[in-house]
């Protein structure tokens, strides 16, 4: 079998994955705290007719070789930060720097997220701060965070820290502070859905935000928006297509050369 028709076949996999990618960059576009994702190749094994060499001043001083295609090497998170947008929503946050929220998962684990939508669920233990699927965020001990006010008068610092503003116009702490946490290789972080990210081994523990680098701060009455721009994805598409249609072509021209040898024994 020619060659061709396996490495143009890699080459339609792999441009067919990468408009997967750039197709969930855009049905994200409106998504709170969306990180957009871009798909990166590697070439695949060579097969070498006959290696460069030198012998006694004499030889060969280039490779004779051959690529057999390309794969899918890896999908990397551009956390670039979105443009934040004002709700006048005192539960909106949004994250200004590199932290995530801490909140606790379906699963009892924590979870990390970027969107700061958060929503006030009524328990017995009093108003919880929630997402929107109620599942409790968490403050920077660890512990699900209680705003038994009047949410309007609800009034978070840039450091997360939680107060209200009581009737003679004072400012009552609840002693509380949103968690927020950073990661070693926050590119290596899982995306689980929900707006959700679980740690693993290569992130590296997560870390109070402020012991590593340039502290977080937080904008409350604001969102982060997805950070995809829908005409650069627009361009990728197109030229993920065209490549997807040329490597088709390939396949079609070695396999009209293939029909051209077969009718020579005729």
């Amino acid at each position: 079998m020619m060659r061709a028709l396996w490495t143009a076949g890699s080459g339609m996999t792999a441009q067919q994955f990468n408009v997967d990618v750039i197709s969930n960059n855009l049905a994200n576009v409106n998504t709170t705290g969306y990180k957009k994702e871009r798909a990166e190749f590697k070439d695949l094994l060579y097969e070498t007719l006959e290696r460069a060499y030198m012998l006694n001043g004499d030889g060969k001083p280039v490779n004779l070789q051959v690529g057999l295609g390309t794969a899918v090497g890896a999908t990397v998170k551009n956390f670039s930060p979105g443009s934040y947008e004002k709700t006048d929503n005192p539960l909106d946050f949004a994250i200004d720097g590199e932290g995530f929220f801490t909140v606790r998962g379906p699963a009892g684990n924590v979870v990390y997220t970027r969107d700061g939508s958060f929503k006030v669920s009524v328990t017995d233990e009093g108003k919880k701060l929630t997402t929107s699927d109620g599942y409790p965020v968490l403050d920077d001990q660890g512990n699900e965070i209680l705003v038994d006010v009047e949410i309007s008068r609800l009034n978070v610092s840039p450091e997360g820290d939680l107060s209200y503003v009581d009737t003679d116009g004072n400012a009552v702490p609840l002693g509380q502070r949103i968690g927020l946490v950073k990661f070693p290789n926050r590119y290596a972080l899982e995306s689980i859905g929900n707006n959700f990210f679980v740690e693993n081994s290569a992130t590296g523990a997560a870390v109070p935000d402020g012991e590593q680098g340039v502290k977080s701060t937080i904008k409350q009455c604001f969102l982060e928006s997805s950070n995809v721009q829908v005409v650069e994805e627009m361009v990728k598409m197109i030229v993920a297509q065209r490549a997807y249609e040329v490597n088709s072509k390939a396949i079609q021209s070695a396999d009209e050369m293939l029909q051209m040898a077969n009718n020579l024994r005729r």
